[in-house]
């Protein structure tokens, strides 16, 4: 049924949109539409608004609420999640399908960050109300040994940048990135920006572009923290974990962040899937593929956390 399935997803997303170029609000409005057509696995998660920082934010937890561990009968981890929308639309609600699996699958409970967006907020907004939420849990006792980023998109490339400014204003790091489909070379340099195009049934290079500027707000794309697959070093980062599919136009964005990763030793997997669009984890319970590589995500998220509460086992 795989192949069946990818043919129907892709004809989904290629149904025609409306002509000429859209405002703001009807990218997001349409972005909301298409998001809610999802599957949520409202079973097995409870939700509630929360704050983070000085952002709204919505809890995520598993029905019967975070793992505990053995001792002192903590939560075993927290997954901060930043979602997708080229840093112009989405919010936490649009990505629930996303934190509903990971939490669900993991045990986990997570924060799904609704950061300020372009153009009214560009570049670095979001970067700096994640930092500012990844400091709030850090203030509130949480160990980062237990704390993992995560987020596909926009959000895949933010899970990155935020982790460089932890870095940089000298923060310990989380215990590890996980990135669907990121975001991660706003000069748009990529191969795959051009061999893609078409296949893509998401994107194009002038749809990135118009939206891309919105959040560059005309800074130099040509820096660290708006390109990190090109242009960061990544000395330090935690394990990494990369997912993305080979019908992206931004498959080059995962492909060079992964192989810039490695040259600069930080442990990484790039799992690529054959014949999938951008983000295809969000077809939970309708693409075989979507529900292999959420497993595969919690499984490396659990794994990760596991091996920082055994440091800080070994290490207090």
């Amino acid at each position: 049924m795989s192949r069946e399935q990818r043919i129907r997803i892709d004809e989904v997303l290629r149904q025609p949109g409306p002509e000429g170029p859209r405002s703001v609000e009807e990218i997001r409005a349409g972005f909301r539409e298409l998001m809610a057509r999802m599957i949520v696995p409202h079973g097995s998660i409870r939700t509630a608004q929360t704050t983070l920082g000085d952002r709204p934010a919505l809890r995520v937890e598993p029905k019967g609420g975070p793992a505990e561990q053995a001792e002192g009968g903590s939560a075993a981890g927290t997954i901060l999640y930043f979602h997708g929308g080229g840093w112009v639309f989405g919010s936490p609600e649009t990505a629930l399908s996303l934190t509903g699996n990971l939490v669900a699958r993991t045990g986990l409970g997570a924060y799904s960050l609704d950061y300020r967006l372009a153009p009214e907020h560009p570049f670095p907004a979001a970067i700096e109300d994640a930092l500012c939420a990844y400091r709030a849990l850090l203030d509130r006792g949480e160990a980062p040994s237990a704390i993992v980023f995560a987020g596909d998109s926009a959000g895949g490339g933010l899970a990155v940048t935020t982790c460089l400014a932890a870095r940089d204003a000298g923060l310990p790091l989380p215990a590890a990135i996980l990135a669907f489909s990121p975001g991660t070379d706003a000069t748009r340099t990529g191969e795959s920006m051009d061999t893609k195009e078409g296949i893509d049934p998401i994107f194009t290079r002038a749809g990135l572009e118009h939206t891309g500027a919105m959040y560059l707000a005309g800074a130099d794309p040509r820096q660290p923290l708006l390109s990190p697959a090109v242009h960061a070093d990544l000395t330090g980062l935690p394990p990494m974990l990369i997912q993305v599919g080979t019908n992206e136009v931004l498959l080059d964005d995962s492909t060079r962040l992964a192989a810039r990763a490695r040259a600069a030793g930080v442990d990484v997997i790039l799992d690529v899937t054959a014949d999938v669009p951008h983000v295809f984890q969000s077809f939970a319970g309708v693409l075989d593929e979507a529900d292999e590589a959420l497993d595969r995500a919690a499984f490396f998220l659990r794994q990760r956390i596991r091996a920082g509460g055994a440091t800080r086992t070994s290490a207090g």
